[in-house]
């Protein structure tokens, strides 16, 4: 009778033997997938993040070229904003993902470009897509 008691109970328990290990390989295969959208999104929006910044260095740093070679005492502001701007985009902490002030520094990089582009009277388009980042006036 014991036996004929362990057919019946291992009939009765498949369902919750089968469900769990469904639920097992489902939670594995999951975690694998949402690993590798993870570290996609985390590869596109760096690369998003940098040729942004990257176009920032570039306008800040040319800017600052154009105004110096004048070297006229009303340039000197601008070029001090424009300091301030490189000096933030250099010390950006571009190898620290987990670092919890990213989007702050980004917000106040992109508020100090902003800054600059009204004191030059300028007004930049920073544009990502397919063919990639721009920079147009």
């Amino acid at each position: 009778m014991d036996s004929v008691e362990d057919l019946f109970e291992g009939i009765v328990m498949s369902e919750e033997r089968f469900h769990g290990e469904g639920y097992e390989e489902g939670f594995a295969e999951g975690h694998h997938v949402g690993e590798l959208e993870g570290k996609q999104y985390g590869a596109n929006y760096g690369a998003r993040a940098g040729s942004e910044l990257g176009c920032y260095l570039g306008f800040a740093s040319t800017w600052k070229h154009l105004l110096s070679s004048g070297s006229d005492d009303r340039h000197s502001k601008k070029i001090k904003t424009l300091d301030s701007l490189i000096r933030m985009i250099q010390t950006f902490s571009f190898d620290d993902p987990t670092n919890d002030k990213l989007q702050q520094e980004m917000a106040m990089i992109r508020g100090k470009m902003k800054q600059i582009c009204s004191m030059l009277n300028t007004q930049p388009d920073f544009k990502m897509s397919n063919d990639g980042a721009g920079l147009s006036f």
